[in-house]
């Protein structure tokens, strides 16, 4: 993925903050956004004295509607447009029963309808010049159901689902899609769930560094739809792939219940 002007949503912290240091580092223009336009202005100062590019500030919710709209208005008037990262998420811990309705039907939002909306706005110019790629930034969980996080891995099913389906409707066309899907990465996502972490071993964790490396190497190589970066995780979901349904349910509750 060369240059031009790329989007990334989440941009302040995690896996969407190593985007915009690695395309940066390509020679990309930026359009970052996220709810701390404090952090998103820091990262833009940073990038545009180290590498030298144009770096936009959007600050918006993508879980609120309106702000979605500015953000769609913002795709569809931007003729450099080659690549939107849908990456802002979050998670929780509880059963469905306990956690605020809120907090899930923001989830929802989040996850499933704010991704398909800045796709399908960034499709059009995409197509009528023949190239760019969307990243839908899903996770391993979407290949997995959970108690505790139901609405999870139910919402990056669809993300993963939805970006295979819109594969097979661009191919041939030069625009590219890609499921990125890692698993547990060191950032500030499990801290903000308030989980405590420190009973996975310590080879379980991927590096945002490494996670963005593998996708950004997939799309140079016009790679397979489905990024799953980290050998180990590969074979894992290989394996999740060919288990009967239940014993991933039997599988999930037991390590529900450590938590």
């Amino acid at each position: 993925m060369g240059a031009g002007t790329a989007l990334v949503t989440g941009a302040s912290a995690g896996i969407g903050r190593e985007f915009c240091r690695q395309l940066a580092a390509r020679g990309c223009d930026l359009l970052v956004v996220a709810r701390d336009e404090e952090r998103l202005r820091e990262l833009a100062r940073e990038l545009e004295r180290r590498h030298r590019i144009g770096v936009e500030v959007l600050a918006a919710d993508l879980a609120r509607d309106a702000d979605v709209d500015r953000v769609v208005a913002r795709i569809r008037e931007s003729a450099a447009l080659t690549l939107v990262v849908n990456n802002a998420g979050f998670g929780t811990l509880g059963s469905l029963a306990t956690t605020p309705p809120e907090q899930q039907e923001r989830m929802v939002r989040l996850h499933a309808l704010t991704p398909m909306r800045l796709s399908q706005a960034a499709l059009p110019g995409f197509l009528a010049r023949r190239r760019g790629a969307v990243v839908n930034v899903s996770s391993v969980a979407s290949f997995i159901y959970s108690p505790g996080n139901v609405n999870y891995c139910a919402t990056k099913a669809y993300l993963t689902t939805f970006t295979e389906g819109l594969a097979t409707e661009l191919r041939g066309t030069g625009v590219q899609v890609q499921a990125l899907c890692p698993g547990f990465t060191r950032s500030e996502f499990h801290q903000r769930m308030g989980e405590d972490a420190a009973w996975r071993p310590s080879f379980s964790w991927l590096t945002s560094e490494g996670v963005v490396r593998a996708s950004l190497g997939q799309l140079d190589r016009r790679g397979p739809v489905i990024c799953v970066p980290g050998l180990g995780y590969k074979l894992l979901v290989g394996l999740i792939r060919h288990l009967p349904r239940p014993l991933i349910g039997r599988l999930t509750a037991r390590g529900y219940r450590r938590l």
